[in-house]
């Protein structure tokens, strides 16, 4: 019997209206594991005032991708790691925090996915969210990871995702599948 895959919005990088509301729907009722927080020109009070609109039975399955001292403050579930933050706060390892990260070729996800509890592969398929971003994996190229076990319960797919790209994806061994333009765009 295979697992089903966890399944995980990404914010748009926009403040939107009725956004905590909105996360908390995907959570209780939506069917979504866990909800990635991404802002990435926000300032730490920007990132408050929609932290503190949402449930604080939500936090934690949210994931911060910035601010990431407000870990301690907001109890959330884990920090994702980028450029813009590429290290791990002291406050991660002291709560227990789940670290997450993205990668953009299958050798990055060899690299990185030993460090930390999931990686992002992307884009997997041509993003809704951007436009002209392109899928950088063939199906071939994909199918020839998961046999080689690179693609596994560790690796999330995010680019293009879908609900009907589902079974695809769980078929390719991925571990989830995030998803950005396809929660927001509606």
């Amino acid at each position: 019997m295979t697992t089903p895959l966890r399944l995980i919005a990404i914010t748009s990088p926009r403040f939107l209206p009725g956004e905590g509301e909105r996360i908390a729907a995907l959570l209780s009722e939506g069917g979504f594991w866990r909800v990635h927080v991404r802002k990435p020109e926000a300032s730490a009070d920007d990132l408050c005032r929609l932290l503190n609109t949402i449930p604080t039975w939500c936090y934690p399955r949210l994931v911060l991708h910035d601010h990431h001292e407000l870990c301690e403050e907001y109890r959330v579930g884990g920090l994702h790691l980028n450029h813009r933050n590429p290290t791990v706060p002291d406050c991660a390892t002291s709560a227990g925090l789940s670290l997450s990260c993205s990668c953009h070729s299958l050798n990055e996800v060899e690299l990185r996915k030993p460090k930390v509890d999931y990686v992002f592969l992307s884009p997997v398929f041509d993003s809704i969210s951007k436009q002209g971003y392109r899928s950088q994996f063939s199906l071939a190229e994909l199918q020839k990871a998961a046999a080689e076990d690179i693609i596994d319960s560790k690796v999330v797919a995010l680019g293009g995702v879908t609900k009907d790209r589902l079974p695809l994806l769980q078929s390719l061994h991925f571990g989830g599948a995030a998803m950005l333009g396809a929660v927001w765009k509606r």
